[in-house]
């Protein structure tokens, strides 16, 4: 069920170390594909990650021509320079709200493509009727305690192991050994590997390591903004997304945003 899975994730530390004065961000930012050589880059002291590295301060920002807080040095992906309450100026504060942004992202985009691709099948008529916001309501192979107490039990396993992580990078991995094979140095959020990135795109050279990053989390995003509009669309007509998007095309000055503050 998409919104169980959604509402099911919970959030950790930042997979990178923060210096003390120089810390990281966790607002908006797109990243540069070109990363300047290192005497061009900011200084942030203790590495922020085992793969990643700062972006130069011309990077860019959310609002062009700002200066970003003194913390935001582009070690993140996904560093815009906005903070606008300071919620990264704390280097523990950063480390939690920074990995919770992107476990959150990742499970957003898990539930957009459980809402999104069940509704598409029953338009091809591969599957009977679907509504995810009705999906808690249906009968499965089990009653709905069961399935709650399984549900807890299994995701406090991986949680565990998530949090032991967190306290101690590394301390968790079911990375294979091999003897003229270097284990990846442990980078708290992305665990790679052959389990996890098999392909081994989350290695290398930092800049496409650092564009990759930054396109998961710009997704992610998205897909935390989607699901809050699927939600709302729910609430209000009663369909899923890809019916509201029908509805739009065939009479889309009636069928729109607006139509929701009108009366019927």
């Amino acid at each position: 069920m998409a919104l169980s899975i959604a509402s099911t994730a919970l959030s950790s530390f930042s997979p990178r170390e923060l210096p003390q004065k120089s810390l990281n961000v966790i607002g908006l930012q797109t990243c540069s594909t070109k990363l300047r050589t290192d005497s061009h880059r900011v200084s942030a002291g203790k590495a922020a990650s085992s793969v990643c590295e700062p972006l130069p301060p011309d990077r860019p920002l959310w609002f062009p021509g700002t200066s970003p807080p003194q913390w935001l040095d582009g070690s993140l992906p996904g560093d815009f320079g906005f903070d606008p309450f300071g919620l990264g100026s704390d280097a523990e504060t950063l480390k939690w709200n920074a990995q919770a942004e992107l476990i959150h992202g990742r499970w957003a985009m898990l539930a957009v493509a459980g809402i999104l691709f069940p509704e598409l099948l029953e338009s091809l008529g591969f599957i009977g009727k679907f509504s995810w916001y009705e999906a808690g309501s249906q009968q499965y192979f089990a009653d709905s305690t069961t399935l709650f107490v399984s549900q807890m039990a299994l995701m406090g396993w991986v949680e565990g192991r998530r949090w032991a992580d967190i306290l101690k990078p590394g301390s968790v991995d079911i990375e294979p050994k091999f003897p003229n094979r270097k284990t990846p140095t442990p980078d708290v959020g992305y665990p790679g590997g052959l389990w996890f990135d098999p392909f081994m795109w989350g290695r290398g050279s930092p800049e496409p390591v650092m564009v990759l990053r930054t396109k998961e989390i710009k997704n992610g995003r998205l897909a935390m903004l989607a699901f809050v509009g699927f939600l709302f669309q729910a609430l209000y007509t009663g369909e899923g997304p890809i019916e509201n998007l029908m509805a739009h095309i065939a009479d889309p000055g009636h069928c729109n945003i607006f139509s929701a503050f009108t009366s019927h």
